[in-house]
């Protein structure tokens, strides 16, 4: 199966989503695989296998959040000038969200800018971060702050990889499956409901309609000034969680179902979502085993965070908000005493 990636506000920006079995791969130039400890102990020989390039080096990372910043960013680019790769060389990052955020980021980078290729290899990189070119690094004030949006050449999504991840790690791309579902597809929705996951064609299934949905929102709007914002439904909530517990408590697809069933409340505080499909998310949230609460200790303090989110503008918040399943709705328009007492009822 094949989405293909067309912006149309940039022509020259056309790459393909396989989703398939990974295959040979050949490029006449410096290659480096981007990866961290754990995806390479598991995945490189595959990947290293199926690469016929004019050189080929592998740049290892240490794995978790809490290295997605600028210092293990200037680690790898040094790596790349130890090893003289030149303006036509290339990365591809294995691994999943992280890796493919810090990879992009990088490439956009060296050299003011070199190719690169996504192989991602957990659930959540499959279905959202390996598609539509956001890159970036945290810093101290929050979550992929420091970025760019640069395009990769391709990405191959091959389920093999997915059969070594653990259950929680899948669990947390299921969050961004049912994400996409809520805001733009009830039937996609009903139909995750009853989804068994554990079946390869109806696995690939779900992989190929969520792509299909970021790949038409992509398509329209790369830079996220308009509909594209919607793909971060539960994420302004998600991202204050993650800070909250310095990127250590929390997967990211977890903060985000924690974001959503807060963002839900909201909603349903606005009358914009009945409180019955408030209870369908958090059924299939919870059917999945992903975390539907949080306890904010400190609302004020929550709430003054929300103003480090990049969608924030002239002092103003913008919130993505579910208008029934299948439905979005982005507002600014929200007061903070709405805001607090949704809060407080975490």
């Amino acid at each position: 199966m094949i989405v293909p990636i067309h912006l149309e506000n940039s022509t020259a920006v056309k790459y393909d989503v396989l989703i398939d079995s990974l295959p040979e791969l050949t490029f006449n130039r410096k290659v480096a695989i981007v990866t961290n400890t754990t995806v390479s102990a598991l995945h490189l020989e595959t990947l290293k296998s199926k690469i016929n390039a004019d050189e080929l080096f592998v740049v290892t990372v240490k794995d978790g959040e809490e290295f997605k910043n600028l210092k293990t960013v200037e680690s790898i680019l040094n790596e790349l000038f130890e090893h003289k790769l030149d303006r036509k060389s290339l990365l591809i990052a294995l691994g999943g969200g992280v890796i493919g955020d810090m990879t992009g980021f990088t490439a956009s980078l060296y050299q003011r800018g070199i190719g690169f290729v996504q192989v991602p290899t957990t659930l959540l990189s499959q279905v959202d971060a390996s598609v539509g070119g956001k890159t970036g690094v945290n810093n101290a004030y929050g979550k992929n702050l420091i970025g760019a949006f640069y395009q990769p050449e391709a990405v191959y999504i091959d389920t093999e990889f997915l059969k070594t991840l653990p259950a929680r790690e899948f669990a947390a791309g299921i969050a961004e499956i049912v994400k996409m579902a809520v805001m733009f597809d009830k039937e996609y929705f009903d139909f995750l409901m009853e989804a068994d996951f554990r079946e390869k064609a109806i696995l690939e299934k779900v992989i190929h309609r969520s792509v299909e949905l970021k790949a038409e929102v992509v398509n329209l709007d790369e830079k996220e000034s308009g509909i594209r914002a919607v793909l971060n439904y539960g994420h302004t909530f998600a991202h204050v969680v993650e800070n909250e517990t310095n990127y250590k408590t929390y997967l990211h697809g977890e903060a985000v179902a924690i974001g959503m069933m807060m963002v839900n409340a909201l909603s349903v505080e606005l009358g914009m979502l009945s409180q019955e499909e408030m209870d369908s998310v958090e059924t299939f949230l919870k059917k999945h085993a992903l975390p539907t609460t949080y306890e904010i200790k400190d609302v004020d303090a929550f709430y003054d965070k929300f103003f480090l989110d990049k969608k924030a503008a002239n002092n103003k918040l913008k919130f993505i908000l579910a208008q029934s399943i299948g439905g979005h709705k982005i507002r600014d328009d929200i007061s903070e005493a709405v805001l607090k007492k949704v809060l407080k009822a975490f």
